[in-house]
């Protein structure tokens, strides 16, 4: 079971769920990141936070303690 803090940039995956505390689970579920949707890390900032993931047309930039959140389905 991946997360989405595990993906290196430019690599895709289908978000199978998010495991988060309801506040932050709304927040992810408003910017796109819910379960079935295709996100891609774009890239992470030079310390390693945050990170910026493309999910549909949007842009969005997450700690990684928040990515660490987001379960990926597994590919294969």
């Amino acid at each position: 079971m991946r997360r989405l803090d595990e993906l290196t940039p430019g690599e895709e995956a289908r978000v199978r769920a998010v495991q988060a505390p309801v506040r932050l689970l709304r927040r992810l579920f408003a910017l796109g990141i819910r379960p079935g949707a295709r996100v891609r890390l774009l890239r992470r900032a030079p310390l390693g936070d945050p990170l910026e993931v493309r999910v549909g047309e949007s842009l969005v930039a997450l700690r990684r303690q928040e990515a660490r959140e987001v379960v990926l389905e597994d590919e294969g």
